[in-house]
């Protein structure tokens, strides 16, 4: 097979691989918490415009209300962070998140406040320059575009998320809510954490093909490997991880080109054969 057929052979896996896993939590608390059906800040989210801006500040005013009548309740406090984050105010949302911890005294709902603010932070992840290189993150993109890539990973914007997951899941058998609340959280966060390894890995990916001369891009594959064997291990059935092990594998066994805005070969990286 020519050097040429391998990397076109390259690219059909990536876009075999394209897509982001998007498990979105829900929160969906009962009795402390608000329930679904009622909630003002999914209407809000359905409606749209002036009427669901209204809608959304009138519910963090109500909160604001229950904090100054009880404001050592921790579930007063999460329903604000969870409104602030609606809101789009990360740092508000952050802080009320944490002071309903601080005043969980009795870890009565550290699972559920925990596993808002792991999501929290993974939907912040995916917010920024990782969420704008879709594609990229699963080595579609090769060309030296500024502000299109990835060239730097950082270990906390995946680690931090994951120890929060991990004390939902901790937490859980002290969580006082109903069983489908207890139920959700059960399922839904190792996925997530399933997600934020996939997401590592892909973002480590899409590192080892940027332009810039760093030397570790292999090493950056290596690494991505082991972050999609974890994903794997705790989803199975993840699909995009499945598919991103034989894409990373076959870089790692041919190796790939990096081309420039113009087309131009900018760099190479063998491949260990």
């Amino acid at each position: 097979m020519s050097d040429e057929e391998q990397t076109e052979g390259l690219e059909d896996d990536a876009s075999l691989a394209e897509g982001q896993a998007d498990a979105q939590a829900e929160d969906d608390l009962s009795k402390n918490f608000q329930e679904k059906e009622d909630d003002p800040l999914e209407r809000a989210q359905k409606e749209g415009g002036e009427e669901a801006e209204f809608d959304l500040a009138a519910q963090i005013a109500e909160f604001e209300t229950q904090i100054e009548e009880e404001p050592d309740n921790p579930v007063h406090h999460y329903n604000l962070g969870e409104a602030m984050e609606e809101m789009g105010d990360i740092d508000r949302a952050l802080e009320e998140y944490n002071l309903a911890l601080t005043l969980d005294n009795e870890k009565d709902f550290h699972s559920i406040i925990h596993f808002g603010i792991g999501n929290l932070y993974y939907h912040d992840l995916l917010s920024g320059i990782q969420a704008v290189v879709v594609k990229s993150s699963v080595g579609l993109h090769s060309a030296h575009k500024p502000g299109a890539q990835i060239t730097e990973v950082n270990d906390d914007d995946y680690d931090v998320p994951l120890g929060h997951f991990e004390k939902a899941l901790e937490f859980l058998d002290h969580l006082k809510a109903d069983d489908d609340l207890v139920e959700y959280i059960a399922k839904e966060t190792p996925g997530q954490m399933a997600n934020l390894f996939y997401k590592w890995a892909s973002d480590l990916i899409d590192k080892a093909r940027q332009i810039d001369l760093y030397g570790g891009e292999k090493e950056d594959v290596n690494t991505a490997l082991r972050f999609l064997k974890k994903a794997l291990d705790i989803d199975p059935n993840h699909a995009q991880a499945g598919l991103m092990v034989g894409y990373a594998k076959k870089m790692l066994a041919i190796g790939w080109t990096i081309y420039d805005e113009y087309g131009f070969e900018a760099k190479e990286i063998p491949g260990d054969g």
